[in-house]
């Protein structure tokens, strides 16, 4: 009996320490002020309410970690009552509004520092003969500066967040302006896709203001380089917008970096002439042209026999800057088509075809041919290109318009 009678006053005073430690533990926190405890023989209960469900989560945990506790039984309830549930928000708020209050310095300090760094970075930015002096054109001269500008307000961030002891929080906002970027980078691809374009089209410049360019169907003379768009007046003289990107992509003609250009065409002949003294007098009758170029040369050959006619191709250059290039051509065609007429080398009429021969009409269309074919200056249509000079008209009338700034620029290397 006395061995039983220790051990059980033993037990109790275990219990009562247990008793004693858990509340102690609960003292020190927030929220369990309404909580009772009860040990016997190691066993926990629990009983009351704590302040919310958080709290109710977390006491069986701190409970366990209480040596001695063999089991804990919790009856422990969230607290309904409004005014206990808003007690800890409100001792939160207020101690949260006082560290505000005193971190508001160090706060002041941190946003000076990055003020002064930003607008150093500006003040270097808007150095503009530097970054000429660096850049091929304005439009990249002005992306230097941007990029400048960038450069000091990451700097002004990193100081100020050191500052303030908060340079572990870079890396987040790194990460999610990185990820925010992406996002904005795939929602507008076309536009950066265009910026890009026009960055390099910039560097490159593969055409001049005034030039006549041919770009993925579109032809016409050029206005201006923005940084969206290429922007054209046909000879129809409507404005067109070509989009960068499809300039960059695309097979790009430039008609008006050599001013000589090459007209062809061909006609038919009768396969029964004498086709070389023909040919070679077609050629001497082309190159007799005032507005065919003598070099290079112009040109005459046998391009397709069939059959029942001989097809011959002509080529002959000419100077856009004087001459119309259609008017030419189409001139051309008609002189060297009454040649050969002249010459009665034309193509004969298909066998089912009847005709009536009558000398004396037949003579004088002889002789009208050969006055057709006659190259006297005086019985050429005029020749200049006045479209030319009526679309570069055009074009200095639309630059003149405040317009966004031009790409191009007439001292940059050209492509």
């Amino acid at each position: 009996m006395p061995d039983t009678t220790i051990e059980l006053e033993f037990g109790a005073e275990k219990d009562a320490a247990i008793v004693g430690r858990i509340r102690a533990a609960l003292a020190a926190l927030d929220g369990y002020e309404a909580v009772d405890v009860e040990v016997d023989a190691g066993v926990v209960t629990l009983s009351g309410s704590a302040v919310d469900e958080a709290a109710v989560l977390r006491l069986e945990q701190i409970v366990r970690r209480i040596d001695g506790v063999v089991a804990v039984n919790d009856r422990v309830a969230a607290s309904t009552d409004l005014a206990e549930r808003l007690a800890p928000i409100r001792g939160r708020f207020v101690n949260r509004l006082w560290q505000t209050v005193s971190y508001l310095p160090l706060l002041t300090v941190a946003v000076v520092v990055f003020i002064l760094v930003y607008l150093l970075g500006a003040a270097i930015g808007r150095i503009t003969s530097v970054w000429r002096s660096l850049a091929p054109n304005a439009f990249i001269a002005s992306i230097y500066a941007q990029l400048v500008r960038l450069v000091f307000a990451i700097l002004g961030i990193v100081a100020a967040l050191d500052i303030l002891g908060a340079t572990a929080l870079l890396g987040s906002i790194l990460g999610a302006a990185g990820i925010i970027g992406l996002a904005i980078g795939f929602a507008v691809r076309d536009t950066v896709e265009n910026f890009i374009a026009s960055v390099m089209l910039s560097i490159r410049q593969p055409f001049s203001p005034f030039d006549t360019i041919g770009i993925d169907g579109d032809v016409g003379k050029v206005v201006r380089l923005t940084s969206r768009a290429t922007i054209l007046i046909s000879p129809e003289g409507n404005l067109v917008r070509v989009p960068n990107a499809t300039v960059f992509k695309s097979r790009l003609v430039n008609f008006s970096r050599n001013p000589e250009r090459r007209f062809s065409f061909s006609l038919d002949v009768d396969p029964g002439a004498e086709l070389a003294g023909l040919r070679d007098a077609l050629q001497a009758k082309l190159a007799a042209l005032p507005f065919v170029l003598s070099e290079p040369a112009p040109l005459v050959w046998l391009q397709e026999d069939a059959g029942d006619r001989v097809r011959l191709g002509f080529a002959g250059w000419i100077d856009l800057r004087q001459t119309n290039w259609d008017l030419s051509r189409g001139e051309a065609i008609r002189i060297l088509r009454a040649e050969v007429a002249a010459r009665n080398a034309t193509v004969p009429p298909p066998l089912s075809r009847v005709i009536t021969v009558d000398p004396g009409r037949d003579a004088e269309a002889a002789q009208h041919l050969a006055a057709t074919s006659d190259l006297d200056e005086a019985t050429l249509p005029e020749l200049s290109n006045r479209e030319e000079r009526d679309l570069e008209r055009l074009v200095e009338a639309e630059r003149q318009e405040p317009q966004t700034h031009d790409l191009l620029a007439t001292e940059a290397p050209k492509e």
